[in-house]
């Protein structure tokens, strides 16, 4: 059968045959969502095609096979595999958090059928007028709440068994922060980046991120932000804070999902509010737990932040060179202004001494000559 009628196919063995179907605007994602309505019930279709992406990451796979199976694997992300956003789900909302509920699954065409959130991103509230700080004090709250639980090593599947819990490792982080160097770069210099600071910029990111140290590794949803938060009015607490885009989630470090969603990509999060919003999570970690170690925790929020931000300017150029998505690259200046800030952190100098080398001013928040 063609997509959409093996689409359709699961919409009716779900129990939603003649709903209609509202079909969301897409993102940076293979994925796409389609929004069921029936006699004033919603509910959220996700259709992930198993063929639209490389292969995930093997649990057992070495170093070398991740390389050889491509970036999904060396990434560590779901790929084509919906079965994570499902394992991921049931144990969110184990741990008392607002994720959807999996309401029909066929994992093996790549469709599922969520609890519906409706329509209140945090984002798009904000942007509505609405003040920003309650919605960021809420996930700051829901994140602190659940980082109290360490890490699992495997998470159980709906209806299928379990999925492993990989670690975010410098495998991972390195592969991520090369897109700077085979995207960004040749699309600002007009011309493929050197051998020699190729070479270069992985040993300065090895040298930094050997630093790294997680005593308690914890669930890092990696896309913890205010376009990913719905705001649900009628709970209470940390579950008012709706979590969506969990499918890559990883085992590691606290501070990466407090960087995603204080140094935004999409909207402009100030300094004072980030300061602001980080000071609340570490107070709040400290409450709950004696060991808790901030400085530790304030060196891993800049590295993870540069590591975090680096990526994501090779990511935008990315899809705007391979996968004709230019609008993405609206977003290059703000990346910029962080990295700036973040690579200002003492321990990060020879990665500093690196962008300062290799990556003129002028090309910073553009894409150079092209």
């Amino acid at each position: 059968m063609s997509r959409p009628e093996l689409m359709q196919a699961f919409i009716k063995a779900a129990g939603w045959a003649g709903a209609e179907l509202h079909p969301l605007a897409g993102d940076a994602s293979t994925r796409r969502y389609v929004r069921l309505a029936r006699r004033g019930v919603t509910a959220m279709l996700m259709d992930q095609p198993r063929g639209a992406e490389t292969s995930a990451c093997p649990p057992d796979a070495s170093d070398a096979d991740r390389r050889k199976l491509g970036y999904n694997a060396m990434a560590r992300l779901a790929g084509p595999d919906c079965r994570p956003f499902a394992a991921l789900s049931s144990f969110l909302r184990g741990q008392g958090l607002s994720a959807p509920e999996i309401l029909a699954h066929d994992y093996d065409a790549g469709f599922l059928l969520i609890e519906d959130f409706g329509d209140g991103r945090f984002a798009d509230l904000i942007a509505g007028g609405k003040p920003e700080r309650p919605y960021y004090e809420t996930a700051i709250d829901a994140l602190a709440d659940f980082h109290r639980v360490a890490a699992p090593k495997t998470m159980a599947v709906p209806g299928a068994g379990a999925v492993h819990l990989l670690g975010y490792d410098p495998v991972a982080m390195e592969a991520e922060v090369l897109l700077l160097a085979d995207w960004f770069y040749p699309a600002a210099a007009g011309k493929p980046i050197s051998d020699a600071a190729r070479d270069e910029f992985v040993a300065a990111w090895r040298q930094a991120l050997g630093a790294l140290r997680t005593a308690t590794p914890v669930v890092v949803l990696r896309d913890y932000h205010a376009e990913n938060l719905m705001w649900l009015d009628n709970r209470q607490g940390v579950a008012r804070a709706g979590l969506l885009d969990f499918q890559d989630a990883l085992a590691g470090s606290p501070a990466y999902d407090l960087i995603s969603l204080t140094e935004d990509a999409r909207r402009e999060v100030s300094v004072d509010l980030a300061t602001a919003m980080t000071r609340r999570y570490v107070d709040l970690r400290r409450r709950s737990d004696a060991s808790f170690d901030e400085e530790a925790f304030r060196f891993a929020a800049a590295l993870l932040a540069a590591q975090r931000n680096t990526k994501i300017v090779g990511i935008f150029s990315r899809l705007w060179k391979r996968d004709g998505k230019p609008r993405y690259t609206q977003y290059l200046p703000r990346m910029w202004g962080y990295l700036d800030r973040d690579l200002a952190h003492p321990a990060l100098a020879p990665l500093k001494a690196w962008f300062d080398r290799h990556i003129p001013r002028d090309w910073r928040g553009t894409l150079g000559n092209t």
